[in-house]
């Protein structure tokens, strides 16, 4: 028997979708900045090996360096980003979600387990209620990962302002190189997240835009169901 129930309040969706358009201004804007002023490489005694974007990219695709508006972008959304994040981090918190996706004692172990499902070397699904335990682990890491954005950004964006900031990354250049490498990691995860998403099936996918899903119920064998009537009588 099918029954609808409830897995993603309003609030988790509306956040969870805002912050897709948001995030890809951001990494867009950032690389703007970072195309401006390309610093990152892999250099040994004065000789580079490796650059993050080669000179052959530039020119393939004329990669403009517009670092004004970069800044522009990337300033204004920073707070749509922070303010959207606060509105996720704080609902979860007071309506007690976050008991669903903080990872437990044995989310490590069971998310391993997940992912040899998912690559079907195990056949059998580990246990899930609303987040399997790697789902947890993920969603709890990129709610830390846009803390450090944060931190990193504002201590890149004011360093003489923040210098405590500054100081707790390790310094500015430091900074720079840990909000590079957490946005990486955004484009990681995104890239992982579609893949699961579409892994998942339609059914996962409809929960989280109308917060429904559909879910097949066994009905109670007919022993029970007398016995419970049973029950029911008794008292």
């Amino acid at each position: 028997m099918k029954v609808i129930k409830e897995k993603h309040p309003l609030l988790m969706r509306w956040t969870h979708w805002v912050n897709f358009p948001i995030l890809s201004i951001m990494i867009w804007s950032g690389l703007l900045i970072y195309w401006a002023n390309d610093t990152y490489t892999f250099t040994i005694f004065s000789v580079t090996f490796i650059r993050f974007f080669p000179q052959g990219f530039y020119d393939a695709l004329h990669i403009p360096r517009r670092l004004a508006e970069g800044m522009a972008f990337h300033f204004l959304f920073m707070w749509f980003f922070a303010l959207n994040g606060f509105l996720y981090v704080s609902y979860t918190i007071i309506s007690g979600q976050w008991r669903e996706l903080v990872p437990n004692r044995h989310s490590f172990k069971e998310a391993w387990r997940v992912v040899l499902h998912d690559l079907h070397i195990r056949k059998m699904a580990p246990p899930q209620n609303k987040y399997n335990a790697a789902q947890r682990i993920a969603y709890t890491a990129i709610i830390v990962m846009g803390f450090g954005s944060l931190i990193t950004g504002l201590a890149i964006y004011k360093p003489v302002q923040f210098n405590y900031l500054a100081w707790i990354c390790g310094g500015y250049h430091l900074a720079r190189i840990w909000h590079f490498v957490l946005t990486i990691g955004y484009v990681l995860f995104f890239l992982v997240h579609v893949v699961q998403v579409v892994l998942a099936g339609w059914n996962n996918f409809r929960s989280v835009i109308s917060g429904f899903e559909v879910i097949d119920e066994k009905p109670l064998p007919a022993i029970q169901i007398q016995s419970d009537e049973t029950n029911e009588k008794t008292e």
